[in-house]
């Protein structure tokens, strides 16, 4: 660029840099397509992976009676752990199936509040090498090891460009409490192929999700990449299944009165009456062994004729607690979470055979009013239209 000065004329050639000037360096990242077909999905599993997203949507339908419980580690940071994990919630899925539909938990990224490890997919290795064309591979080989299995899979939606690379693999996603209110995933959410789950504000605020569900049911367009990696303008049609999850916040919203109010809400909004229940996070108030005190009150409370509750959380691994992330990762303990807090695999299995004891009598009942709430909803936003 020439600079002048008014008497002297040219006094300067330079080059001023107006873009980067805060990137030390990027690398090209392998296109979806690329690692799609370098870790492929066999025609048996993507087919179950259909049949279990049509399940989930029966359920918020009102056509299935069964709950979905979302249940797994906080976060995946070892592989061999989580297969183990899979194989020991598969088989109990079996066991529970015609009363509970198991999704395993699988979350790959971690939004942080401030600073921390990022996930598995960012930093695989958890040393700050920040290995993401391998975290991207590792993360599809474990999603394809689970399909194979049978086993349907959730995941939290943190970066848009994400679902090119992993979205056939999987059966539910959430939103989670920080980004629930972002315009972009609520536009992301709206082209996505799964139910989604919008978590209420960290603060315990419930309109930021309702608000996400009614724009995520609508047509958008917004940027991403296809997967060839080229930049493209996305048009959605909306998506249907979009429902809360109460997650807490600055005090639980798990309790009846709390649920009843998220219902009058919902209801006055014209959507119908799909609540999962986070036993984690702010319902828990961080304390991981209240979960069990969560997930039996909302038993509770479908004991004493709910039917809005369609699903439930739990953070669980194979060994309770957590741990922090040692200098030397070879020094981690087996099947322990690094980042929240989980009970461990005897609690999650004594749990789940509860809920599955308690609510087999109910089922059929629980159908037949969820059925006839959802017709009442829709001939009231009928006569609404109508006036």
């Amino acid at each position: 660029m020439r600079l002048w000065d008014g008497n002297a004329g040219i006094i300067e050639d330079m080059r001023i840099q107006l873009n980067n000037t805060r990137i030390v360096s990027y690398r090209n990242l392998l296109t979806p397509e690329q690692l799609i077909r370098a870790i492929p999905l066999c025609e048996s599993s993507a087919a179950r992976i259909a049949q279990h997203r049509r399940a989930i949507e029966s359920i918020l339908d009102a056509q299935d009676p069964r709950l979905f419980l979302v249940v797994g580690p906080c976060s995946i940071h070892d592989p061999v752990a989580a297969l183990e994990y899979a194989h020991r919630l598969h088989a109990l899925a079996q066991r529970v199936g015609e009363t509970l539909i198991l999704v395993m938990r699988v979350y790959f990224e971690k939004p942080r509040t401030v600073v921390g490890w990022k996930g598995f997919i960012n930093d695989p290795r958890m040393n700050d090498t920040f290995a993401i064309e391998e975290g991207l591979q590792r993360a599809r080989q474990l999603l394809v090891e689970l399909a194979d299995l049978g086993l349907p899979v959730a995941t939290e939606a943190l970066d848009p460009v994400m679902p090119q690379y992993l979205g056939d693999l999987i059966t539910w996603t959430a939103i989670g409490a920080r980004t629930t209110e972002s315009q972009t995933h609520r536009e992301m959410a709206s082209g996505l192929s799964t139910p989604i789950g919008f978590k209420n504000g960290t603060d315990g605020s419930v309109e930021v999700a309702v608000n996400a569900i009614l724009s995520s049911a609508r047509p958008h367009h917004f940027l991403g990449i296809n997967l060839q990696g080229q930049g493209a303008v996305f048009q959605t049609r909306g998506n249907p299944y979009g429902h809360i999850v109460l997650r807490g916040g600055r005090e639980p919203n798990y309790d009846a009165r709390s649920v009843a109010e998220v219902e009058a809400r919902l209801e006055s909004a014209g959507l119908p009456l799909n609540l999962v229940i986070d036993c984690s996070h702010g319902n828990s108030q961080k304390v991981y062994e209240r979960q069990c005190l969560v997930f039996r009150d909302c038993l509770d409370q479908i004991e004493r004729g709910n039917h809005s509750i369609v699903g439930l959380m739990l953070e669980s691994h194979l060994f309770a607690g957590r741990q922090d992330i040692p200098a030397d990762p070879a020094q981690l303990r087996y099947g322990v979470s690094v980042t929240d807090p989980c009970i461990d695999w005897a609690t999650t299995e004594s749990l789940i055979l509860e809920a599955e004891a308690r609510l087999c009598p109910l089922l059929a009942g629980r159908l037949q009013a969820r059925r006839q709430h959802r017709r009442s909803v829709v001939r009231s936003r009928a006569d609404q239209d109508l006036r």
